[in-house]
C-alpha cells in the first residue's frame, strides 16, 4: 500500500510511542523472507495502521469499559460474545479506516493478507505488540524499579508484598493486553502459532520477575526449600495472578482486588507462598515443603481414627 496519498504522515517517527519505535523484534509472524524485508515491513506505515486498529479492537471488546452490542433478539439482555470474532481479517481493515491521526486511514484484507499469511500470524504478533513493555503506562519501569527496591531493602517486608501485589493485580486487571492474554489462554488450544505466542511472552516475563526475586533471596538471607527452584516459586506467584486477575474481572464485587485498602487476595497468597516456599538461610531445616508440611502437621492418624476420636 502506498502512503504517499496520506499526507499528513511523511515518516513512522511522527506516530505516537510506542509505534514510533522498532518494533522488527516484536513482530515476528510479518509476512517476508529475508530479515531486510521482514524489518522493513514490520517498521511500514501500513503495519502500524493495523496494530493500531487490533489495539482500539482489544480495548472495546475486552475493557476495561468493553463496548457491548444487542445480539439482535429484541432482548436487551441479550449481547454479542464474539470471543476472538472481533480480530477477525475484515474486522481489522475495518478499523484501520477508524483509526486516529496520524495513523493511516487506508488498508484492507488483501493487504492485510499480504503482511500476515494467517489471522494466527496477526494475532500473535498483536500479542507480542500488546505486552511489549513499551506498550506499559507511563512510568512502569520507574515504579517497578521501586517496587524492587520495597522488596529487597525495604524495612517492612510484608506491607512491601502487599503494595507490590496490589499494584501489580489491580494494573493487570485494568490492562487491555493482559485481558487478551487470559482470554487467549482457554482460546488458544490447538492453535500453535498463538500457543508459541504466548509461551514466549510468559517465558520473558517471568524471566524479569526471576531476577527480583533472586535479589530478594540474597538480601535477604532467604533460600528455596529443597526440590524447589526460582521457576516454581515464579510459576506459583504468576498463576495466582493470573487467578486474582480473572477473578477481579469476572467478579469485580468479590473483593479479590480492594482499591479503597490498596490491598488484595494476591498479597496474602504470595505471602503464604513465601511462608512455604523460603526459609532462612542460616537456620535452614533441609526439609522439603511437603516434609515440613507433615511435620508441622504430626503423625498421620492411624486408620480408621478421625481427628476428634484423636483429641
Amino acid at each position: 500500500m502506498d502512503n504517499s496519498n496520506e499526507p499528513h504522515l511523511v515518516h513512522k517517527s511522527h506516530l505516537p510511542h510506542p509505534y514510533d519505535q522498532d518494533v522488527s523484534h516484536v513482530l515476528r509472524h510479518v509476512s517476508r523472507i529475508t530479515a531486510t524485508g521482514r524489518k522493513k515491513l514490520a517498521n511500514s506505515l501500513s503495519t502500524a495502521g493495523y496494530l493500531a486498529a487490533g489495539m482500539r479492537l482489544i480495548q472495546q471488546h475486552l475493557g476495561p469499559g468493553a463496548v457491548r452490542s444487542a445480539a439482535g433478539t429484541g432482548n436487551r439482555h441479550s449481547l454479542e460474545r464474539p470471543l476472538l470474532g472481533f480480530l477477525s481479517q475484515r474486522a481489522v481493515a475495518a478499523a484501520v479506516a477508524e483509526n486516529p491521526p496520524p495513523f493511516p486511514r487506508r488498508g484492507g484484507v488483501p493487504r492485510l493478507r499480504t503482511t500476515w499469511r494467517s489471522q494466527s500470524d496477526f494475532v500473535a504478533d498483536l500479542i507480542n505488540f500488546a505486552m511489549w513493555p513499551a506498550n506499559y503506562h507511563p512510568g512502569y519501569l520507574e515504579q517497578r524499579a521501586v517496587t524492587t527496591r520495597r522488596l529487597v531493602a525495604g524495612e517492612d517486608f510484608v506491607q512491601a508484598v502487599h503494595a507490590t501485589a496490589y499494584q501489580h493485580t489491580a494494573e493487570s486487571a485494568r490492562m487491555p493486553s493482559v485481558r487478551l492474554s487470559l482470554a487467549l489462554m482457554v482460546l488458544a488450544e490447538g492453535d500453535d502459532t498463538v500457543e508459541r505466542a504466548l509461551t514466549e511472552t510468559y517465558r520473558g516475563y517471568l524471566s524479569s520477575w526471576k531476577h527480583v526475586y533472586a535479589e530478594v533471596l540474597r538480601a535477604r538471607g532467604l533460600r528455596l526449600r529443597a526440590g524447589l527452584g526460582l521457576d516454581d516459586l515464579a510459576n506459583a506467584l504468576s498463576a495466582a495472578t493470573d487467578g486474582v486477575v480473572l477473578r477481579s474481572i469476572g467478579d469485580p464485587h468479590a473483593g479479590v482486588v480492594d482499591p479503597e485498602r490498596e490491598r488484595s487476595l494476591m498479597g496474602t497468597v504470595a505471602l503464604a507462598v513465601i511462608h512455604g516456599f523460603l526459609e532462612p538461610t542460616e537456620d535452614s531445616d533441609g526439609l522439603t515443603l511437603e516434609q515440613a508440611v507433615q511435620a508441622r502437621l504430626g503423625r498421620p492418624l492411624p486408620s480408621g481414627e478421625t481427628g476428634g476420636d484423636a483429641r
